[in-house]
Parts: structure tokens; sequence; C-alpha cells
């Protein structure tokens, strides 16, 4: 898998996306680290998939290289699409609750244990669906985010 193409003709590119859950049911979320785009922005850490590669081959190789783990497993979860400015994406979102290796945030971005509602921010808007899929999951009723949202500031 990798970049395709989506029914507009426009490059899509493919990202592996791990969703990791501790033995309290809190999911972990990263800050993107100064000099990418949106840097600051809290996420689900992962990255691009690449040519020929699996979205769970590409989740263990990023998840290794940004935050220092090894996923034993990874079970896909969801897939969506977003649209940003600078990039379409297809996020296919991987549920990971056993991993080996402590949590080493190697490209200087900072990590929180989140629960819902969730209280750092901003958020980007590619992981606002999965703050509404834990939603449907666990009950929860109310705002999924504390602080305002950052999808709707996005303006970068």
């Amino acid at each position: 898998m990798s970049a395709g193409v989506d029914a507009r003709g426009d490059d899509i590119v493919d990202v592996a996306v791990g969703v990791l859950i501790d033995e309290g049911g809190r999911f972990l979320l990263t800050s993107r680290p100064a000099g990418k785009v949106y840097a600051g922005w809290w996420e689900f850490p992962g990255g691009k998939v690449e040519r020929g590669e699996s979205v769970v081959a590409a989740l263990a190789r990023e998840l290794h290289e940004e935050i220092g783990i090894d996923i034993v497993d990874a079970v896909l979860w969801q897939v969506t699409r977003m649209d940003y400015a600078h990039a379409r994406v297809r996020l296919h979102f991987c549920k990971v609750h056993d991993w080996h290796g402590e949590l080493v945030m190697r490209e200087g971005q900072s990590m929180a244990w989140q629960t819902l509602p969730v209280t750092v921010a901003p958020v980007l808007p590619g992981t606002l669906p999965v703050l509404d899929w834990f939603a449907a999951e666990q009950g929860f009723i109310g705002p999924t985010c504390m602080v305002a949202k950052g999808a709707d500031t996005l303006a970068r």
C-alpha cells in the first residue's frame, strides 16, 4: 500500500495511526514536533505507509521510530479520510493494547495519556473522529474536548 489517487483524481496518502490504550483505558496523544506541519497540535502517533508495506507493518515501524516502542499486536479499527490544505490522507486507525518498551518521544514531541473529554489542545482534525468513536463505544455524552477542538481554528 502507498499513496494512491481518489475518485476526484487527487493524490491521497495512506497513514497508519496507533491508538494506544493502556490497562486503565486511557489513550495516548502526542504533539506534532517542531518543524512539521501543524507543530504543537495533538494527534495519535503514526505515519505514512510506504510502497509495498502493510498498514500494521507501517504502524510498527512508525511507532518504533517516533515513540520507541515495539507493538505486540495491532487491530485495524476504523478508516477515514481527511483533507488538509497540504495533503489528502486516508487514516487507518489501529487499536494497540500491547507493546514492549518504554515510551520515548524521539522527535522532541510531548505526550499525554487522556480520557474523554480530552484536556490537551489544539487537537488535529484527524483526531476528532476517534474521540467520537470512543464516545460511542463508551456511551460518553458531552463534548469530547474540554478546550477548543482546534479544527475550528485550523487556518494554517
